[in-house]
Order: C-alpha cells, then sequence, then structure tokens
C-alpha cells in the first residue's frame, strides 16, 4: 500500500526532516510512525498525503508513483485516503453528521448515499443518534471520534493519523486506538504518527522508528514489548 524508497525532504533553508528513508506498509496492515518531536513522523504523513513534495526519492501509494500525480490529481488521490488529525479539525458550527459528511460533499457524492455513509461511520465509532449534535456538546475523546467517522465515510483503503491520541487520557487514547484495530481487521491500512511509547507498548504493533529524519529501527508486532 506504502513504499518509501530513499526520500528526503529538506525544507527551505536547509532544514533537513527527512533523510534517505524506505520503508513499505502492505495492504491491511497497521502500522506506527514513532520518534521523538521533530523526528519527521509529521512530514513523512504530509508526503503521502501530497500535502507536501519529497525533494529527493520515489513514494507509491496504492500503486501510484506520487511524481506523477498532477495538481489536478491530488484531490482524486486523497479520496483514497482518510486522514485524522490530533486536533479533530472540525467545524464547530455545523452539526457533527455536516462534519462527517463534508469530504463526501466535496467528492459530488448524491445526498442520500451521503446520508447512509455517514450513519454507518458514526455508528461504527460509537456515535450513532449524535448526528444532529454540535461538536462543542461532545468530549474531546468524542469529538475525536467524529474525526475519525469523517476519515471513514468515503471507506478509503489507507488511513494516515497525526498523535490522534496527543490530548487525550491514557484510557481515552485506548480507546481511540482500539477503533483503528477495528479498522484494520475489515482490511483498511492503518499508519499512525504517535510519540506515545507506552501505548504502542500495549497495542503491539509494528513500529517503524525515526531519528531525525531518519530510519533507526523498523520493530515487527511480534517484537514490541
Amino acid at each position: 500500500m506504502i513504499r518509501f524508497d530513499s526520500v528526503s525532504k529538506r525544507y527551505p533553508g536547509g532544514r533537513e526532516a527527512l533523510s534517505n528513508l524506505s520503508f513499505r506498509v502492505e495492504t491491511g496492515e497497521m502500522a506506527f510512525v514513532t520518534g521523538h518531536s521533530g523526528a519527521g513522523k509529521t512530514t513523512l504523513l504530509k508526503l503521502i498525503a501530497l500535502i507536501e513534495r519529497p525533494t529527493g526519492g520515489a513514494i507509491e501509494v496504492g500503486g501510484q508513483n506520487l511524481a506523477r500525480v498532477k495538481r489536478g490529481g491530488v484531490a482524486r488521490l486523497r479520496r483514497g485516503i482518510g486522514m485524522v488529525f490530533q486536533d479533530h479539525r472540525l467545524l464547530m458550527d455545523r452539526s457533527v453528521a455536516d462534519n462527517v459528511a463534508l469530504p463526501l460533499v466535496i467528492a459530488g457524492m448524491p445526498r442520500e448515499e451521503r446520508a447512509r455513509r455517514v450513519r454507518a461511520a458514526l455508528d461504527k465509532v460509537g456515535l450513532g443518534g449524535r448526528g444532529g449534535d454540535a461538536p462543542a456538546a461532545l468530549s474531546a475523546g468524542e469529538q475525536q471520534r467524529v474525526g475519525i467517522a469523517r476519515a471513514i465515510a468515503g471507506r478509503p483503503a489507507l488511513i494516515i493519523a497525526d498523535e490522534p491520541t496527543g490530548n487525550l487520557d491514557p484510557q481515552l487514547a485506548e480507546e481511540i486506538m482500539r477503533l483503528f484495530v477495528g479498522l484494520r481487521e475489515a482490511g483498511t491500512t492503518i499508519l499512525i504518527a504517535s510519540h506515545d511509547l507506552p501505548l504502542l507498548k500495549r497495542m503491539k504493533q509494528r513500529a517503524i522508528v525515526l531519528d531525525h529524519g531518519r530510519l533507526i529501527d523498523d520493530v515487527p508486532a511480534s517484537e514490541v514489548a
């Protein structure tokens, strides 16, 4: 599903966020990208979604060489990727259902199909019946679930999540991670950036470890302890 081949990313001013990074994530796999703050985790996810472009190397997502995706094809690529953010990025003046439906509206999906997808996504994250609520009426954990529902409503083959539990207490963080495990068991590929080492150890999933933009370890799930 994801292949990085000697990928580098250098920002204006010379700061190198990623250096000669190579790894693969198979279809249906769940993996964590971890490392200290500034290790390159967020940059890695941005490259997958073409929010940023690499300065060297090659990236493939779903068998597609991202270097060949022109500006007009970026939106099409992103429709196959669900993105979850630490800060939810919800529209507080819209209902929960409207927030979940937003990417479907952008994709031009018919209203009836949109409504079905929204209901199914909210049911999957345990928020069935809350579609009419305002995001402000939800707890932090529930708001994060809305963000996950929005990411999965389009039934993407790949979900990338940037520190999705960074603002949650340990119990809520594990609850959110269990949602991701359930999605992986349904066949979705999951890549999560997180610096929460105790949580990673409890989840026992593959860990891709970065340090100053370099891959320093790639620990299979069977060896996470």
